[in-house]
C-alpha cells in the first residue's frame, strides 16, 4: 500500500455562509451552519460527525469567516471533534478558500471539501462514494459528487457525465448553470445529468496545480497573503488582511472544475439536501396530517401544509395554507412558501435601509 492510500482524508470544511436564505433565523453572524434546523445538533456539527471516522478522516479543516470564528470553535469542542481553523478577513468564494486549505496540507494529502451546511440523511451512501473517488483522486483528477436530482430543480446548478472511469465514476462532460424550468425537466427526463452539490476529493498538489493553470492570479495572490506565517503545529491560521483583500473572487467550478482535464463525477443518492430555503426545509420536515411542520410554541386551527417556527413568541395560525411564518424576538416573517427564495429580497431591502437585522 502506498504512503498516500494510508493517509487519512482531511476535511475541509467550508463555512462561509452568508445567512441571507433562512432570515429571520439566519443571520450574517449566525448563518444557518451554526443553527440546529432538524434537530439537536447544528447543521455543522452533523457535518463534522459524518467524517467523525478517525480511521478514515484527519481532524478537521475548517475555513472559516472571522466574525464566526470562535463560534465555530466552540461547535466543534462542544461535540468533542476539535480541528484547525482558517480565519478569512475577508470572503473570498470558494476557490481562495480551498487554497488556503491545500496551502495547509502537504502535497500528497487528499482533501474532501464540503460546505458545512448540507444535510445528508444516508451516511453509508455518502461514505461509500468517497471509497468510489478516493483511487482517481489519489491519482491526481479532481472528483466531485454529483446529487442524483429528484425533481426539475431550476435553484441548482448541473454536471452532465460523460465516459465511465471505474464502477460508480463518470468523466464529468460539463458543469451547467443553474437552468430555466424547461431545461430542468429535460436534464431530469435524459438521465444523464446531477446536482452540483459543491463537494469534492482531490490531491491537495492536484488542486494548486489546476489553479496555477487555470486561475494564476488567485494562485500567486493567495500565496502572497499566506506568506511564510502557516508553520508546523498551527492551530488557527489568518491570512495577511490586506494582502488577501486583493484576491479575486471566484467559485471552484469557475476558477477550475470548468476549465481542468482530469475531472471526474461520483453520482450520489444520500437524501441530501441544501436546506436553501424555508421552502427545502419544510420538505425534510416532520409534518402532522395537516402537514404541518412547527417548532417552538405554536397553535394551529384549521390550518395546513405550513411551516411555522418560533424562537420565543406564541405563534397561532388560524385557516391559513400553504405558508411560512417564522418569529424571532426581533422579526417575524410571513410569505407563501412556494415563494420562500424571495427572502433574499428582504435581506436586501433591509440591508438598503441600514437595519442591522441582516
Amino acid at each position: 500500500m502506498s504512503e498516500a492510500t494510508e493517509r487519512r482524508i482531511i476535511p475541509v470544511i467550508l463555512c462561509g455562509g452568508s445567512g441571507t436564505r433562512l432570515w429571520p433565523l439566519s443571520r450574517k453572524k449566525r448563518p444557518k451552519q451554526l443553527l440546529a434546523l432538524t434537530g439537536s445538533r447544528t447543521m455543522l456539527q452533523m457535518t463534522l460527525e459524518r467524517v467523525g471516522d478517525g480511521a478514515l478522516f484527519a481532524p478537521p479543516v475548517a475555513v472559516v469567516a472571522a466574525d464566526q470564528a470562535d463560534a465555530v470553535a466552540e461547535q466543534m469542542d462542544a461535540i468533542g471533534q476539535p480541528g484547525r481553523l482558517i480565519v478569512e478577513p475577508s470572503a473570498r468564494n470558494t476557490a481562495p478558500a480551498i487554497a488556503l486549505a491545500a496551502h495547509a496540507a502537504a502535497p500528497g494529502d487528499l482533501l474532501l471539501v464540503t460546505p458545512s451546511d448540507q444535510l445528508v440523511g444516508d451516511v453509508p451512501a455518502f461514505l461509500d462514494a468517497i471509497a468510489a473517488a478516493r483511487p482517481l483522486a489519489e491519482q491526481g483528477w479532481l472528483v466531485t459528487f454529483g446529487i442524483r436530482p429528484t425533481r426539475a430543480e431550476t435553484g441548482y446548478g448541473y454536471i452532465r457525465r460523460g465516459g465511465a472511469l471505474a464502477p460508480g465514476v463518470f468523466s464529468a462532460e460539463a458543469f451547467v448553470e443553474k437552468p430555466d424550468t424547461a431545461t430542468a425537466k429535460s436534464y431530469l427526463a435524459d438521465g444523464g445529468y446531477d446536482w452540483n452539490g459543491g463537494i469534492f476529493l482531490f490531491r491537495a498538489d492536484a488542486f494548486l496545480a489546476a489553479l496555477a493553470t487555470h486561475a494564476s492570479d488567485i494562485a500567486g495572490s493567495v500565496e502572497a497573503a499566506i506568506g511564510e506565517e502557516m508553520t508546523e503545529g498551527w492551530e488557527r491560521f489568518s491570512p495577511d488582511a490586506e494582502a488577501f483583500a486583493n484576491v479575486r473572487s471566484q467559485s471552484i467550478d469557475h476558477a477550475v472544475m470548468e476549465h481542468a482535464e482530469r475531472v471526474a463525477v461520483v453520482p450520489v443518492e444520500m437524501d441530501w439536501s441544501d436546506i436553501g430555503s424555508w421552502q427545502a426545509l419544510y420538505e425534510v420536515g416532520s409534518g402532522d396530517s395537516s402537514g404541518m411542520v412547527t417548532e417552538g410554541e405554536t397553535l394551529l386551527i384549521d390550518s395546513r401544509n405550513c411551516l411555522v417556527r418560533s424562537d420565543g413568541p406564541l405563534v397561532v395560525a388560524v385557516g391559513v395554507e400553504d405558508l411560512v411564518i417564522v418569529a424571532t424576538g426581533d422579526a417575524v416573517l410571513v410569505m407563501p412558501r412556494a415563494q420562500s427564495q424571495r427572502v433574499q429580497e428582504v435581506v436586501a431591502a433591509l440591508k438598503a435601509k441600514g437595519d442591522e437585522r441582516t
